[in-house]
């Protein structure tokens, strides 16, 4: 820490080249960002210093399903903080097969403004 500033290291995981920055902050506040290779490294920077962001992705059970769990996704990313609340509330959901991948499985979680939707097809087992 220098004259109030404090220097906090972040490894970049937007693309492979996992550059090392070095983002200076004033309190809750970016001041500067160091060692980005490109403008989406320094914008995940700020955003992770100020509100980080997550996607969350699990299984959920699936009634007369073809296999026994569907695997969802968050549409877009969420807020890091809640990450733990939505996983709770997909853990009381339950599906009925047939299933389809990007079919909305809990719209509009917490009223966070994201969707969770499906991953991938699970047909019904007990179809002919």
């Amino acid at each position: 820490v220098m004259n109030g500033t404090e220097k906090v290291p972040l490894s970049c995981i937007i693309c492979p080249r996992s550059c090392h920055l070095e983002v200076n902050m004033e309190g809750s506040e970016v001041v500067s960002i160091d060692g980005f290779g490109c403008n989406r490294g320094k914008a995940y920077a700020q955003e992770e210093m100020v509100a980080p962001k997550r996607m969350l992705t699990l299984a959920i059970p699936v009634k007369n399903g073809e296999l026994p769990v569907l695997p969802v996704v968050s549409k877009t990313s969420l807020p890091k903080g809640r990450i733990m609340e939505c996983a709770e509330l997909l853990r009381n959901c339950v599906v009925e097969a047939p299933i389809y991948e990007g079919q909305i499985i809990v719209k509009n979680i917490l009223d966070l403004g994201v969707d969770i939707v499906a991953a991938r097809d699970i047909q019904d087992k007990t179809a002919s």
